[in-house]
This record gives C-alpha cells, sequence and structure tokens, in this order.
C-alpha cells in the first residue's frame, strides 16, 4: 500500500494510472518493447552533470509521488552509472519522464471441429455423422504502459535523447513497484548512446 489512512480518491486514481504505466512487464518473460532516439548533431561527451526537470511530467498534479522518488533514484543511478554528476544547479542535462496507461482488446479467432452425431442421440458409440466445421473466438482484455523517458540539453533547451517502453502491465510487479521500475528504467538506457558505443568496442 502507498498511502495509508483517509486519502482523496481523485488524487489516487492519476497515482494508479502512473503505477500501472512504470511497472512494465518486469516480470513477464518476453520484456517490454523499448525504442530510443537521439539527435545526431549532439555531443554526448561534453555533458558532465544532470538534474531533473521540474515540475516532471508525472507530477502535473502539483505534488511528487512516492512512484516518481523510486523513478528518480533508479534514472540518477542510470545516469551517474554512464559518468554524470548529479547537480541541482544549473546541470548540463535535464531528465524528464512520461508515462500513460490504455486499455486494449484482442480478438482471436481459431478454427475447430466437431464430431457429429446428427439431430439423435443414437448414433453415438456406433459411428460418427460428418464434422462440424467452426471457429472459436477469445476475447484478451488487458493494459498496456508506456514510459517514456526525455534528456534535455538545458542550455538550449533541446531534446537530445529519448527512450521508450511499452508492454502488458504485470499484476506481479505491481507487488513490488520499486523493483519494477529499476527493472523497467535500466532496460530504456541499455539503448542510451554513448552506453552502445562503449558495448560496441
Amino acid at each position: 500500500m502507498l498511502f495509508t489512512g483517509k486519502t482523496n480518491s481523485n488524487r489516487l486514481t492519476p497515482l494508479f494510472a502512473l503505477l500501472t504505466a512504470l511497472v512494465l512487464l518486469a516480470g513477464c518473460t518476453s520484456g517490454p518493447t523499448i525504442r530510443s532516439d537521439y539527435d545526431r548533431s549532439a555531443d554526448f561527451s561534453a555533458y558532465q552533470t544532470f538534474g531533473f526537470v521540474d515540475p516532471l511530467g508525472t507530477d502535473k498534479n502539483g505534488y511528487s509521488t512516492l512512484v516518481t522518488s523510486h523513478f528518480k533514484a533508479a534514472a540518477r543511478e542510470e545516469m551517474e552509472a554512464l559518468g554524470y554528476t548529479y547537480s541541482e544547479s544549473n546541470p548540463d542535462l535535464l531528465v524528464n519522464f512520461f508515462s500513460n496507461t490504455e486499455n486494449r482488446t484482442d480478438v482471436r479467432t481459431t478454427p475447430s471441429v466437431t464430431a457429429s452425431y446428427g439431430y439423435y442421440g443414437y448414433r453415438s458409440g456406433l459411428y460418427m455423422g460428418f464434422p462440424l466445421y467452426g471457429s472459436d473466438t477469445e476475447t484478451r482484455h488487458y493494459k498496456v504502459g508506456t514510459l517514456n523517458i526525455d534528456v534535455v540539453d538545458a542550455a538550449e533547451e533541446q531534446l537530445i535523447w529519448e527512450g521508450i517502453a511499452e508492454g502488458k502491465l504485470s499484476e506481479e510487479a505491481m507487488e513490488n513497484p520499486r523493483a519494477a521500475i529499476h527493472t523497467a528504467v535500466r532496460q530504456i538506457f541499455e539503448r542510451y548512446p554513448t552506453r552502445v558505443s562503449a558495448e560496441a568496442k
């Protein structure tokens, strides 16, 4: 539970949406789909420090949530692993993030064949009639979460890198959002340009 005692339900709704969007498939074998893009003209080696956008894209309701704290901790860990130093005053880079959830429906139809005994039951145990061809339809409802991480050149106010994770939401991850968020953030930052270039050498 993130909160105890009496809580305004209108405030819980956006918090729940943020939480579910961040816990992307951390416990699923297939994992989320990760995409990224960056500014080819940016010199990533020229940046030394980083901070966070204020307010963050996920704190539009005027307050910071525990989920936001988990995200900031995970993002800071990844940025420092990339060699950047955290700074609250005039950082070179600003990190921001956004999340979204949406309901989706899959309708799958598969062919099926059933044995026919005709209109009467007397064939049963003796022989079958002609097979009956049909189809089985399965409808599945599920939630998809999307997490965006932006890295911005603070001086130029220019986006230089973005990473996106999208996938079905894991119920198991809901029980441990901190670990799920760290996993999702780490997977996204694996696509960061300097990390990719370093691993390619």
